[in-house]
């Protein structure tokens, strides 16, 4: 089965770029697809200093959706933005004002990882942080989920020496242009002992090599009785690698199974609310737009917003605005009027109250939605 890169590497473009973050895509775009992935064979997407978080956000998306291994090269700065001090990947149009905007949110990178498997999933990443993301970043780590393998590093802004380079990264793709991929975890150790050569010197180094997070529900679940459900576990079963598999499969409906009982046994055990119970329902939303369902995914996506506003959680938390945008995105995909008109109110009014970070989002439903409302 070939594999999926997708190359990323972005900064802003004025004065407060910290890396020249593109100068390194030639190096890996010099490198065979099938290096670069570790597979056979591979399809490449390259974005160089893109100017808009959310045409990164649908590139990241079908990444993610493609079957086979998955390889994500990201070379650029984070940045906090000023309302909820959360990490960003700035890009080319991106300024200290307007990280919420112009940036990708982290945590964007994280949800659309969120239904693939760790076992082929990898992100290798070389970033610089001014000095607050970077302190933020030394002190909290960089939270890329329990799905994917990450390699890379952090770097602090390098000061009046004018704009760094990606050293780290450079590093990998020369490797790699041996025509060989080791394994990440050597190929890692490498890159980063010539890095050091260099004297890179206050780096934060990241290897993770996948699998759940300490802390997750599904990383070590307690076996016989102190399990909350009462059920003995499988210590080998990931059911987020199954279902990853059913999906590649075509096999959409044993996926929803599978995501479903899981759901039903975190409602019980901890309550509709619980991160475990969301975190099951937004993974059968994804999984109904997987099957083409917008209908379902729309109406999936609403649902948990509604339950996460209910449950006391911020109008701009990222959860929040997360499931709002997604039930926006899978209602413009809905070609039956009678259930957009219907989702469209609900819409509408959940709009009203988490407008999110794109500027329009409101009208945008109220106009589409007049439209219909205006039809025979």
């Amino acid at each position: 089965m070939p594999g999926t890169v997708l190359l990323l590497a972005a900064s802003p473009l004025g004065r407060g770029r910290l890396v020249d973050a593109a100068g390194v895509l030639p190096v890996l775009a010099a490198v065979a697809p099938a290096v670069l992935s570790g597979t056979e064979t591979a399809n490449v997407v390259e974005l160089a200093d893109p100017l808009e978080p959310q045409a990164v956000l649908t590139r990241l998306r079908a990444a993610a959706a493609a079957p086979g291994p998955l390889t994500v090269y990201i070379a650029g700065q984070l940045q906090l933005d000023r309302r909820q001090r959360l990490p960003h990947l700035a890009l080319a149009r991106t300024t200290a004002a307007t990280v919420r905007y112009t940036a990708l949110p982290w945590h964007w990178i994280r949800e659309e990882l969120r239904l693939r498997s760790a076992a082929d999933t990898a992100l290798v990443v070389d970033l610089h942080a001014n000095a607050e993301a970077f302190g933020q970043v030394a002190e909290r780590g960089l939270d890329c989920g329990p799905n994917a393998a990450v390699y890379g590093r952090v770097a602090p802004a390098p000061g009046r020496r004018g704009p760094a380079e990606p050293a780290y990264m450079k590093a990998v793709a020369t490797l790699l242009r041996s025509g060989h991929r080791p394994p990440l975890a050597a190929l890692h150790e490498q890159a980063s002992a010539r890095v050091a050569e260099a004297g890179a010197g206050r780096d934060l180094v990241l290897a993770v090599p996948g699998g759940f997070a300490p802390g997750h529900p599904l990383a070590h679940p307690p076996t016989g009785p102190g399990r909350p459900d009462g059920r003995s576990r499988n210590p080998v079963a990931d059911p987020h690698a199954v279902i990853s598999a059913a999906v590649q499969a075509g096999r959409h409906g044993d996926a929803d199974l599978i995501a479903a009982r899981h759901e039903q046994l975190a409602v019980r055990a901890q309550g509709p609310a619980s991160d475990e119970a969301l975190h099951w329902a937004e993974v059968r939303a994804d999984l109904a737009m997987f099957a083409g369902d917008a209908v379902r995914s729309c109406r999936a996506w609403l649902a948990v917003a509604g339950v996460r506003l209910a449950a006391g959680q911020p109008v701009d938390s990222p959860a929040v605005e997360a499931a709002v945008d997604r039930a926006h995105h899978q209602w413009t995909r809905i070609k039956d009027a009678v259930p957009a008109r219907e989702l469209g109110a609900a819409l509408a009014e959940l709009r009203f109250r988490v407008p999110g970070r794109r500027q329009g989002a409101l009208e945008n439903v109220q106009r589409q939605l007049r439209q219909l409302q205006a039809a025979p």
